[in-house]
């Protein structure tokens, strides 16, 4: 026999459709309005803000995602904020994403506003109006809106602690459809335009005024990892000045990006707010490229600009993935000036102290500290190098190549290798920024240096001074490089062989009178230079002489005496020995003392003293004993030069009251 189903299961079925008939009749009817107030209390208690909507409110059904429609809506911010509202719209549109809300996540997949006034603020302790906790502090306690369109209103965005304020302001304007596809119908019809958002936004960012203006597409998405949002941007930061057009894809996170970019500013150091990494800073720049992400790396393709009057091109990519971003990349210049590289040495702006105009008191070497405080914020590895450099002084440099590798705050130089006067120099520099002060270390080898052209501006008369060897090794420390070599320990030193040297100047170093005279009136000769040493041990960034030979057919000079790198200031003396006969000759030493920018060569006026006080104590005798006194006959010998380059390389030091004087 077949079981009757319960009366009240059947009443139930009945009954149903019953209900269903009198729930659309009385939404016919009074619509949704009645769960403003539900909506509200409930937004109250979860959140401690309130929720108003003072117009109407409408339910579109729609799975997983039902339309809500509201009119005149406002949500308050946190008491904490400067702005009473954090979101204020004629009209708000939106879709609820049912199944994350199901886990406990409010998500919506679009969102419409109408006249929105926005107004976010990011306050003390990690605070953030956005978030919907009691404390505002609970990342996950926000709405995740996939699409946003905002049709006309305000949006401001503050952060006290890191000087930023921003408002801007939006608008809806038609802009220009993508160009047809390739492969499209000869004669097809143009494509309409599409409705978009122009925006101007001002302020401050990061503590310098902002001025911005631009367009984008109608749609804003968010979150869209599949659909590129089309941006076009002009913008000034300070005094750097930004020009973008391309697409974004994922707006909050920047998933994908696809910009022709170009900048301009007087400081590539400014970018430091912008980009969040350390780069050195420059004189006035600009630069175009073309701006693109993938996954976690950045690249600034073909990019282009110069820098100063350097010109610059090469690729550079950033890698965001690890502990630490990583820059890496190769620039190449064809024309470098050096003074450009200056203010990232520490180096003053050219002509503020000069060798020829400057006061004694003025110093050479780079004094302004190094800025390491972002040296942490990213590593590197970067190749350049550079064809033609330009420089004060026609110093004979070309075609640099340096690798710059930046590891934990440890800056590496290496290799450091340029064309130096006919010959090649090379050189390892390592500054550490883990230590405090930072701690330098620097070796450079000089091989075929053509002393002649190394020094163009030094008159040397009618000279081909030979090749220039050299080795320098200097570790110190400091904050500037002028620092790191007041008070630098190592070894410096130079050797020079197989080369010609001006006569008279030699002469003039003897001081052999009738030899200066005759070369005078019948021109100046060059004689052999055999070699020349220079070998100083280095003491608290004191150089002390060890050997300081020039060796000539002429005569010989020997110095002692030493250079301190923190007073910037010359203590030597030098001792002409002659290899010839010479009638008249006073023999004196010479002294080079004086700072950096004001050396000064003097003659030792009591020896020249001495001997004319004798020769004119012998002339009342006897006129012809008066050249006694200043008659050189002469050693006729000339100085072992390689004895004198080994010297350089394994003789104590000496100290400058102790050196030698005839």
């Amino acid at each position: 026999m077949t079981r009757r189903p319960p009366k009240w299961l059947v009443a139930a079925a009945l009954a149903l459709p019953a209900l269903v008939g009198m729930g659309l009749l009385w939404l016919a009817v009074f619509g949704w309005n009645w769960a403003r107030g539900p909506l509200q209390d409930l937004a109250l208690r979860q959140t401690g803000r309130a929720l108003h909507i003072d117009g109407d409110l409408a339910l579109g059904w729609g799975w997983p995602a039902p339309r809500v429609q509201a009119q005149r809506v406002s949500f308050a911010n946190p008491a904490w904020a400067a702005a009473p509202q954090m979101v204020a719209a004629d009209a708000l549109e939106l879709t609820v994403d049912l199944g994350e809300l199901l886990r406990g996540r409010v998500s919506f997949p679009q969102v419409k506003l109408t006249r929105p006034h926005v107004h976010l603020e990011q306050g003390s302790g990690g605070r953030k109006t956005w978030l919907l906790d009691r404390t505002q502090t609970d990342e996950d306690a926000q709405i995740r809106i996939g699409h946003l369109t905002l049709d006309r209103g305000e949006v401001s965005y503050s952060d006290v602690a890191r000087g930023t304020a921003v408002q801007a302001t939006l608008s809806t304007v038609d802009t220009p459809a993508p160009a047809a596809a390739a492969g499209a119908a000869p004669g097809a019809a143009p494509r309409p335009a599409l409705a978009g958002v122009a925006f101007k936004a001002q302020g401050r960012f990061q503590g310098q005024t902002l001025v911005a203006v631009g367009r984008g597409g109608p749609v804003l998405a968010l979150r869209d990892d599949a659909r590129p949002y089309p941006l076009q941007l002009e913008a000034t930061l300070g005094r750097t000045h930004v020009s973008a057009e391309g697409t974004v894809t994922n707006l909050v996170e920047l998933s994908a990006v696809d910009l022709r970019l170009a900048l301009r500013g007087d400081n590539l150091a400014a970018l430091f707010p912008v980009v969040g990494i350390a780069l050195p800073p420059t004189p006035a720049y600009r630069s175009a490229g073309h701006l693109v992400r993938q996954g976690a790396i950045w690249r600034y393709e073909a990019f282009t600009g110069t820098v100063g009057r350097s010109d610059m091109a090469g690729t550079l990519q950033l890698d965001v993935g690890g502990t630490r971003p990583r820059l890496s990349g190769a620039v190449a210049s064809r024309r470098l000036d050096l003074a450009d590289l200056g203010p990232a040495v520490g180096a003053r702006d050219a002509g503020t102290a000069t060798a020829a105009a400057a006061p004694a008191s003025a110093r050479l070497l780079p004094d302004q500290a190094l800025d390491t405080a972002h040296w942490a914020t990213v590593d590197a590895d970067v190749t350049f190098k550079a064809q033609a450099l330009l420089r004060d002084k026609a110093l004979p440099l070309e075609n640099l190549e340096v690798r710059l590798v930046l590891d934990d705050r440890r800056l590496t130089l290496d290799p450091l290798d340029f064309a130096l006067a006919g010959g090649r120099a090379k050189a390892q520099v390592t500054l550490d920024g883990r230590a405090a002060p930072l701690r330098a270390q620097a070796k450079l080898q000089l091989r075929g240096v053509t002393l002649g052209r190394l020094l163009p501006t030094v008159d040397l008369g009618k000279a081909s001074v030979g090749l220039l060897q050299g080795d320098i090794d200097l570790a110190g420390q400091g904050a500037s490089v002028g620092r790191m070599l007041a008070t630098a320990d190592g070894r410096v030193s130079l050797v020079v062989r197989n080369g010609e040297i001006s006569r008279l100047l030699m002469e003039k170093v003897g001081l052999h009178l009738l030899e200066i005279l005759q070369l005078r009136l019948t021109g100046d000769q060059t004689v052999q230079l055999r070699c020349a040493v220079a070998d100083f041990g280095v003491t608290h960034g004191v150089m002390q002489a060890k050997v300081l030979v020039l060796d000539t057919a002429v005569n010989t000079v020997v110095g002692s005496g030493r250079i301190d790198l923190a007073r910037e200031t010359f203590d030597l003396t030098f001792v002409p020995r002659t290899k010839v006969s010479s009638l008249v000759a006073f023999r004196s030493p010479f002294h080079v003392t004086g700072s950096f920018a004001r050396p000064s060569v003097r003659l030792d006026t009591g020896s020249v003293a001495a001997r004319a006080a004798g020769s004119l104590g012998l002339a009342l005798l006897n006129p012809l004993l008066a050249l006694i006194p200043l008659f050189e006959a002469g050693p006729g010998a000339d100085d072992p030069c390689a004895q004198l380059a080994q010297v350089a390389r394994t003789a104590p030091p000496k100290s400058p009251k102790a050196a030698a004087r005839p």
